[in-house]
């Protein structure tokens, strides 16, 4: 069958695309501004990009047309098909419909935290050589790709995402991939583009909640009011708790950041590794107990964790000029920025962080959060705040007036070279510098590096 994917450098389409193709399927797709790395993992793969909406593109006459979430009402390939009454389907749906039957879905749900946890996820199951079958949101350095597929097996590792599926289709993604083992990693407000509240997004997470079998089993934190209410609704699997009070815990980490695992207050061995924070040590206890529900005893997990490299953008290191470090991150969330700065204060002391952060998601561009930035930014010494007037990543609120609490602290730039300047000058060696943004922020981690070496 040919399929052509509307959409197809999003990192789930372009994931798709690369299953799709690893299923036997003849692969293109389109794309706006046509980027790497997706189209570089997509190329390797023989499949053909085009560039553009355009509706000439029917001239290829495939079998199937599968959208993104990316394309609207108005593009002008979308109205050519629907003119056409050509046949059509959502990513996820297609997925859900093709590929995942059969298969023992582990599905990695959460307002944050999903990629992180499917990734330990993907790579437990890896070193366990189970060679599971995964679609991620972030290339994990121990697995090389976002996506991976052979039909012969039965592990199948999704992060789940709750924003919309498609145009026509509004329901979270996650209804689709009927998980026998979900976790449910946190619960928060976040999408206002498409959720008017924190209720709304609980009514997706219970649609999940009712597609999971009573053999099947649902992982979550002992802690969390919007849980609760969402298993209120009714559950028909096993729920095992993780975290505080959980039936999978993590001890204090150590200076070096390694913790020990109890579970059912029992120990059951020390995770060794370089990441930080709370919020990693409560993804990896996530993916232990999602990896003991498909065989994986926790010992084996633990020392999987201990060899875990961390996902590119997370934490991820970007260079050091002039003893200043320069390092990236996906966080966009308040409770995100907070746990990744929180992470980073514990492992480098009294070290000066300086924060750089450019609120790009459709939540904090609409400001629906903005009120608490200034307390998730606390553990920085000083903050720099990127916020266009104008454009596609415009904001809709002032980063002076939000971030004045912050006092002297905090600072606000229209101009993307004339924050790099001043992030440049404030730098001293020994600082580290935390770049937050769910986008590319214009290469501002290559910028800053070569403003940092003249001063080398």
């Amino acid at each position: 069958m040919h399929l052509h994917i509307l959409g197809i450098c999003g990192t789930f389409m372009g994931g798709l695309a690369l299953i799709a193709r690893a299923a036997g399927h003849k692969v293109t797709g389109c794309d706006a501004g046509v980027y790497p790395p997706m189209s570089t993992q997509l190329s390797e793969q023989g499949i053909e990009l085009i560039e553009g909406f355009g509706p000439e593109q029917m001239a290829l006459k495939p079998d199937l047309y599968v959208i993104g979430n990316v394309v609207s009402r108005g593009n002008p390939l979308m109205e050519a098909i629907l003119e056409s009454g050509a046949r059509y389907v959502s990513g996820p749906q297609w997925l859900g419909d093709n590929v995942l039957p059969g298969a023992h879905v582990l599905a990695v749900a959460g307002t944050h935290g999903k990629t992180t946890t499917s990734s330990m996820l993907a790579w437990i199951l890896e070193a366990a050589g189970m060679a599971p079958n995964f679609l991620i949101g972030g290339v994990a350095q121990d697995l090389q790709v976002s996506a991976r597929y052979d039909p012969a097996r039965r592990p199948f590792v999704i992060e789940a995402d709750e924003y919309d599926t498609a145009f026509f289709d509004k329901r979270s993604k996650f209804v689709h991939y009927r998980p026998r083992t979900a976790i449910l990693n946190n619960l928060e407000y976040d999408h206002a583009d498409i959720f008017p509240d924190l209720a709304a997004i609980e009514t997706q997470f219970h649609h999940l909640v009712r597609t999971i079998p009573a053999s099947g089993r649902i992982l979550r934190p002992a802690h969390s009011d919007a849980l609760d209410r969402v298993i209120a609704r009714g559950c028909w699997s096993e729920t095992v708790t993780f975290g505080p009070d959980g039936a999978w815990q993590a001890g204090a980490p150590d200076a070096d950041g390694a913790f020990e695992v109890l579970h059912d207050g029992a120990a059951a061995g020390t995770v060794r590794w370089t990441l930080t924070g709370e919020h990693n040590r409560m993804n990896a206890l996530a993916a232990l107990a999602a990896a003991e529900h498909v065989g994986v005893p926790a010992a084996a997990g633990i020392d999987a964790l201990s060899r875990f490299a961390g996902v590119k953008r997370r934490m991820e290191l970007r260079g050091t000029v002039n003893g200043v470090k320069v390092y990236d991150d996906f966080a966009h969330h308040p409770t995100a920025i907070a746990t990744t700065l929180e992470g980073l204060r514990r492992q480098v002391g009294p070290a000066r962080i300086l924060a750089v952060l450019e609120p790009r998601s459709n939540t904090m561009k609409l400001g629906a959060m903005a009120a608490r930035l200034p307390e998730s930014l606390a553990a920085a010494d000083l903050v720099f705040c990127f916020g266009a007037r104008t454009g596609k990543h415009a904001l809709g609120w002032n980063p002076a007036e939000v971030l004045a609490p912050l006092g002297e602290r905090a600072s606000s730039y229209d101009d993307l070279d004339a924050l790099v300047a001043a992030v440049a000058d404030a730098a001293r060696p020994g600082d580290q510098v935390l770049v937050m943004s769910n986008g590319g922020f214009g290469g501002i981690h290559g910028k800053l590096l070569a403003a940092l070496e003249p001063r080398a």
